[in-house]
Parts: structure tokens; sequence; C-alpha cells
């Protein structure tokens, strides 16, 4: 899908013509609308293909007078609560963006629907004209940092959520979502990484004739990525000790179940021992006395008493 906007009256409006100062959003092109933008801009075809890789990594390119900017943005999925693997499945993902700046127009690529051009749109006040295009780009990249932010915080909701469930009982579907919930951190830091480094190298590059009031805006985008990152971070540390700790709880909860087994196998191995032994054909003590089963069952009763004593002491010594 093409979406043409152009600046009119203080905002963008939507238009199906290609103007001199336009911004171009592509969302899924299609072969026909590929070639009419390359037609259009006349930018290097692999700076339109390229974003539409999923597995494109974030980087900074110059070519014939067209710059490219890649980085990666976040995106919610939708996921079906009824749906059985729906615990397996990340909340979020990341996906490229490319931004192609030529002439006084301006492209973005990207293989999905972002809301990262959507909440560009509704911000009006920050929104300026294609025409100024290092601005426009750096406030979109700005919206990009604001949005892993905001998915941040709501994964760190969830996290919370999940966390309450899992004290009051441990769940195997709870701990399976704070899975996907780690994992989804992971890719977050994972691309805001490279992301933070693609706009360094795009600070730093000779081609960008920027002013210093595009600089700061470029510098703003910066701030709020490196903010991402080390949040992003924090939450992936305290998941990732959080789900140890979980675990070492299980583990000591499993080793405290084999403990009381065990203790009461030894318990019922005494009287198994002496009925066993008595159960046995040959001549034995008591038996042609006339209380004998009530002696047998006296000493079975004083071995488990005795070995009950023992781990209670134990016990209480904090041994066992």
């Amino acid at each position: 899908m093409m979406t043409i906007y152009q600046w009119e009256n203080g905002g963008l409006k939507e238009t199906y013509e290609f103007s001199e100062s336009c911004w171009i959003n592509l969302v899924e092109p299609s072969t026909t609308e590929l070639e009419a933008v390359l037609k259009f801009s006349d930018v290097p075809r692999d700076f339109l293909t390229d974003p539409l890789d999923a597995g494109e990594r974030p980087r900074f390119d110059y070519e014939d007078d067209s710059s490219l900017l890649i980085v990666h943005v976040p995106m919610a999925i939708d996921i079906d609560e009824e749906d059985e693997d729906a615990a397996n499945i990340a909340p979020y993902r990341t996906i490229p963006l490319g931004i192609i700046l030529f002439g006084k127009s301006v492209i973005t690529v990207c293989s999905a629907k972002t809301p990262v051009t959507t909440a560009f749109l509704d911000q009006i006040r920050r929104v300026c004209p294609p025409s100024d295009q290092y601005r426009f780009a750096f406030r979109l990249l700005w919206h990009g940092a604001v949005l892993f932010l905001r998915y941040i915080n709501d994964i760190h909701n969830t996290t919370h959520n999940l966390e309450d469930e899992l004290h009051e009982s441990i769940s195997n579907e709870v701990l399976l979502r704070l899975l996907t919930v780690e994992k989804t951190l992971v890719y977050f830091t994972t691309s805001l990484k490279a992301d933070t480094i693609a706009l360094a190298r795009a600070n730093t590059a000779r081609q960008l004739k920027l002013s210093e009031d595009d600089r700061d805006y470029l510098e703003d985008a910066m701030v709020e990525y490196q903010q991402a990152l080390e949040t992003a971070t924090i939450h992936a540390n305290i998941l990732n000790g959080t789900l140890d700790t979980f675990a070492s709880l299980i583990n000591n909860n499993l080793n405290n179940v084999m403990k009381y087994l065990t203790a009461t196998t030894i318990l019922l191995a005494a009287p198994t021992l002496v009925a066993s032994l008595y159960g046995m054909n040959i001549p034995l003590p008591f038996q042609d006395h006339a209380n004998a089963f009530a002696i047998v069952m006296g000493i079975s009763i004083a071995l488990g008493s005795a070995i009950a004593a023992i781990f209670f002491f134990l016990r209480k010594k904090q041994v066992f």
C-alpha cells in the first residue's frame, strides 16, 4: 500500500499524485508501487527493497545524493486469547523501517503497518513539511523511540501482574508467559543497540549537511533511543533474575517434597522389616507366646517412634 502526503495549510494532507515535496509512505508495497516510486525518485532500488527484509539490520547508507537510514521499530502482535499457543507468542516484535531522503521529499518503507507513522501523523504539533527533510526524519525517529518506551512500560506492568499470580500459585502457563516477555525484551535490547549505532553513524556522516537545529533533533532522538535501551536492559535483567528465583523456588519445593517422602519411607520401613521377619516360616522369638502379635506390634511402634524422634531432633537442629 502506498500513501502520499503533501504539506497544506500547516498539516499533512493525503493526495494521489507525486510532487516536488511530499512524504511517500510504503507499507507492504506491490511491485507496481515500487516501480512508480523508483521512476519518480530515481533512488537506488535496494534502498526500497532492503527495508522489506525482516532480517535487515539497522544501518545508514548514502548513494547518488540519496540517504537511507534503516532502524528497527516496535509493533504489537494481535494475540487470540483462545489460541492454545497464545502463551508462547511474544506480545511485541521489531521490524525494519527505512527512511529515504532525496531531493525535497521523504520515503518511508516498511513490511508491515507500524504505529510509528500513525503516531507521527497524530502529533500535528511535532510534524513539519517534508521539505525540511532532516527535521521530518528525526521527529519520525523520535516517535519510534517513544513507542519503544511505551511498550516497555506495558511489559513492566504485565510482568508485575504475572509475578503476583506466581506468588499465589506457581503455574506453568504463567511461567511460559514470563518467558515470552523475556524474549520480547531480548528483541528490544538487540534492536535498540543496533539503532543507537546506526543513529550515531548518521550523526557523524559527512554526507549529511545538518544545521545546528537539525542536529539537536537528531540528538533528541538518540537520547530517547538510549533511554529506551537502558530501560529495556534493566527490565530484562530484573525479569531474568525473577525467573531464576522462581526456578530456585520450584527446585527447593521439589527438594522439600522429596525430603518428606524419604522420611516417610524410612518410617514405614521399620514396621515393614519387622512384619517381614515374622512372616518367615522359621522358628522366631515370641511365636508361641499368647501375646505374640501385641509384642511384634509394640516392637514396630517402638522402632518407628525412635526413628521419628531422630528426625524431629534433626529437624529442630535444622540438619534435616
